[in-house]
């Protein structure tokens, strides 16, 4: 990092997702595929160096037809930008008294698009004191921010503890579940309002439980956060004084591979409220901080199939101003941190020379 003995200390903040292709071109797939294949996939099944870019490819060419034969194109990454800059003018305004001693720049970065990640951390590494990774996924797991961990380890070494704070457990903060559920209910239409018998599902990445042997993962997968994010979410719901909704379920957007995933799919989920006789749903991504394919396209297609009497999708929190700010002072924060960290490592830790005296 650079060091400046004179002045304000720099940082800068990166803003990190996934990241999905925005032009839908199978050359803009293929790398994405290729790159999520060896990233993610790996990390729970073993899959042949040779194998890599048949499988990708052809992962990319079944999304490219699915998705430009249903009109379908990602607004991830423009909400990921959208979120950079709102989280950027709440630090701006900041009155936080660690801002006369820093200055913070936010940058965007993702995992599986450009910029990617390891190219953001390498250009910024020369260019600031220290950095802070925000993974914009509230639940914590080998596959989200895990990824993250995995590049600053890779990159860095032992030097990371020094200069790079990651923000994490964002799931078991109060005051996300208070900005979520005002972002809930503020949404509702009201024709679901003044229904009875309204069931609401909340849609979260589903994780792997049991790996193709039937045995604990190996990777740390985040199923009991994944479990506990729940259960915190439907309690402060179903006691909240605005709540009309008669069950509360967990709905998991699961993949393939790997071996047994997550029970409490978003099917399950449907399928159960149709059998207790609820005749309206609603539907939640609280699993994600932005809207992507698994939750507006993938989740959202499943609801209005699922044939129920009136359906409504709540789309992700994504640009709400308030969950900026709030974001934007967990990111303080973990700036306070890093720069006591690095002030006690620079000053108090370096042992004093002792003064020579004439004998």
């Amino acid at each position: 990092m650079v060091d400046r003995v004179i002045g304000k200390k720099r940082y800068a903040v990166l803003i990190v997702t996934y990241g999905e292709v925005e032009r839908l071109t199978l050359r803009n797939l293929w790398p994405s595929s290729r790159r999520i294949l060896k990233v993610i996939t790996s990390q729970i099944v073993k899959v042949p160096k040779f194998l890599v870019y048949f499988i990708a490819d052809y992962r990319s060419t079944r999304h490219f037809i699915n998705w430009r034969l249903n009109g379908y194109r990602s607004s991830l990454l423009s909400i990921n930008r959208a979120q950079t800059r709102a989280i950027a003018r709440c630090l701006a305004g900041s009155r936080a008294d660690i801002f006369d001693s820093l200055d913070a720049d936010i940058f965007d970065a993702y995992y599986f698009v450009p910029p990617y990640l390891e190219d953001v951390l390498k250009v910024n590494e020369r260019n600031y004191d220290g950095i802070v990774i925000v993974p914009m996924i509230p639940v914590e797991s080998a596959f989200s921010c895990g990824v993250a961990c995995r590049m600053i380890a890779e990159q860095f070494g032992d030097m990371r503890y020094g200069s790079i704070r990651l923000l994490n457990k964002l799931w078991k903060e109060p005051e996300l579940h208070r900005i979520y559920i005002d972002h809930l209910f503020s949404e509702l239409d009201a024709s679901i309002i003044d229904t009875t018998r309204t069931g609401l599902v909340l849609v979260i990445h589903g994780t792997l439980v049991r790996d193709r042997a039937g045995n604990p993962p190996r990777v740390f997968t985040g199923l009991d956060e994944t479990r506990l994010f729940f259960d915190l979410m439907k309690e402060r719901i179903m006691n909240d004084p605005r709540n009309f909704f008669t069950d509360i379920r967990q709905g998991c957007m699961n993949h393939s591979a790997g071996g047994e995933w997550t029970s409490e799919t978003v099917q399950k989920a449907l399928a159960a409220f149709q059998e207790e006789g609820i005749e309206n749903v609603v539907m939640f991504p609280y699993g994600f901080f932005a809207d992507n394919s698994e939750t507006e396209y993938e989740a959202r297609k499943v609801l209005d199939r699922a044939g129920f009497s009136r359906a409504q999708y709540v789309r992700c929190i994504n640009e709400s101003p308030e969950f900026a700010c709030w974001l934007a002072d967990m990111i303080t924060d973990e700036l306070e941190v890093l720069y006591n960290i690095q002030h006690t490592l620079e000053h108090e830790l370096v042992p004093s020379i002792p003064k020579s005296s004439n004998t």
